[in-house]
């Protein structure tokens, strides 16, 4: 282990966030709400802290080995984390303990979108803008922001865009080099976002609500600057918009960046994630439309359309928008609508969840393991479209699975253990570890109500959802430490 190089680029990614207190002190002093000392408090620490870290290891140069890259990773999440929660600890509105601020400042960069606020349309613009800031930072990971300046630190940047992305398709590129690559993503990213923020403009919000929604719907995380989320605006045009970029967010960025150099859409249609990823959808809107239909919702059929639709795009791409409130909607909805993101969006998306492609891959292996009971001695490759897959991906993906199950069930039973009845626990560990935010139960308005040993272990699975499990758990093994 490296400590100086782990160090330095702590340092040096530190400094660069510290600049991200910048527009929401500028939004401050433009609305006059008065919370500009907080995020210029924010800036000299995140930049004293940076500069302490960068200082004495300036020098180095050692190269970060692929195990080194997990920490940085890790370490970088936390610590932004924490020194992204001083602005919301240090304002007057909203006041809040270390604990509800540092929760409020995790789920934005993890992208979750569960909050602890109320009263959210009174609170200063700053601090309104500021969430959904977190939340656009964190939805292609910072990190891989870093990895396009790494030339300036001397070194590689691979190790840290492996560790930032696990999964079956981590290796792939979209340019032959990995700091184009990101710079790709981040073209794409904040193409998006641009076009996000036009359609929201065009479809009735002000610029201020526009810009800041675009934020959060590209990022695929829910936070809104209303207390009712996209529900304040009443308006069908509005949630068209947001269910065309939720979406597009949803999808591997790899394949718009191959649609928009060969000028066409025939890429996604023939990819067998994105084939997999809107049946899904399509079959749960079906799913729940006609229940709601079927149940007399108030608006007749066109509101069970437009409202069911958008709940499933919104929960299904783990975004967690919301129009309504579904934790009211009959039946077993509400359930089926938390339970759908756990699939969440394609690899490479700002989605959480496991992944429609491992979804897809287990569905396979469970196929050919019953198949091969009547042909025990058939070879059966496991193929995407023509594309064989090998064996060590598809054991990864057992791995991820059987992970998966073990750390939601292990958080569910500490949920219940700090006093969670059983539907707030099960909706909150499935909404916080497949980084969604709406819940049930005593979760399902806002998550102030629940205890500050519930909050820091859902923070921890919003975490460990967020880098995909084994980046976060890795450091926990014997092995990792062993030189």
């Amino acid at each position: 282990m490296h400590s100086p190089v782990v160090l330095r680029i702590l340092g040096v990614l530190l400094i660069m966030f510290s600049g991200s207190q910048a527009p929401p002190l500028a939004v401050s002093l433009l609305f006059a709400d008065g919370a500009h000392l907080a995020f210029a408090a924010a800036f000299a620490v995140t930049l004293g802290a940076g500069l302490a870290c960068w200082l004495p290891v300036r020098r180095n140069k050692h190269e970060l080995r692929y195990r080194d890259g997990f920490l940085v990773v890790v370490m970088f999440w936390t610590v932004l984390a924490a020194f992204g929660a001083i602005p919301l600890l240090l304002a007057e509105r909203p006041a809040m303990g270390l604990t509800d601020a540092l929760f409020e400042s995790m789920s934005g960069l993890t992208t979750t979108g569960a909050t602890v606020l109320s009263g959210i349309d009174d609170l200063p613009h700053s601090i309104r803008y500021y969430r959904q800031q977190l939340q656009w930072l964190g939805g292609m990971g910072i990190i891989v922001l870093a990895v396009a300046v790494m030339p300036m630190l001397g070194i590689g940047g691979m190790q840290l865009y492996r560790a930032e992305t696990p999964g079956p398709v981590k290796d792939s590129k979209l340019t032959p080099r990995i700091k184009e690559s990101a710079k790709t993503l981040w073209y794409l990213y904040l193409g998006l976002t641009v076009l996000c923020a036009a359609g929201y403009f065009a479809a009735g919000m002000d610029w201020f609500d526009a810009i800041a929604h675009s934020f959060s719907t590209v990022a695929i995380g829910g936070f809104s600057t209303h207390d009712a989320s996209l529900g304040h605006f009443q308006s069908p045009a509005v949630a068209m918009v947001a269910m065309v970029f939720m979406a597009l967010a949803g999808i591997n960025f790899a394949l718009h960046f191959t649609a928009v150099r060969t000028r066409s859409a025939g890429c996604y249609l023939r990819d067998s994630e994105v084939r997999g990823y809107l049946l899904v959808l399509a079959i749960a809107a079906v799913v729940t439309v006609t229940t709601l239909a079927a149940a007399g919702a108030p608006d007749g059929f066109s509101g069970a359309l437009l409202h069911g639709m958008f709940q499933v795009i919104s929960i299904g791409t783990t975004t967690g928008f919301t129009t309504v409130d579904f934790s009211l909607w009959p039946s077993f909805l509400p359930l089926m609508l938390i339970l759908m993101g756990i699939i969440g969006g394609c690899a490479g998306s700002t989605a959480g969840g496991m992944k429609v492609i491992r979804v897809i891959l287990l569905f396979k292996q469970g196929r050919r393991e019953m198949r091969r009971l009547i042909h025990p001695n058939a070879l059966m490759p496991i193929k995407l479209g023509a594309k064989p897959i090998g064996e060590s991906i598809l054991a990864a993906v057992w791995g991820f699975a059987a992970l998966y199950m073990f750390s939601f069930v292990l958080l569910l039973l500490l949920l219940s253990a700090v006093g969670n009845d059983l539907t707030t626990a099960l909706s909150t560990v499935a909404a916080c570890l497949n980084n969604l935010g709406p819940a049930l139960g005593a979760a399902a308005r806002n998550y102030a109500a629940l205890s500050d040993p519930s909050k820091w272990l859902l923070s921890f699975a919003m975490l460990l959802g967020r880098l995909e499990l084994f980046t976060l758990l890795v450091i926990f093994s014997r092995s990792f430490w062993r030189s």
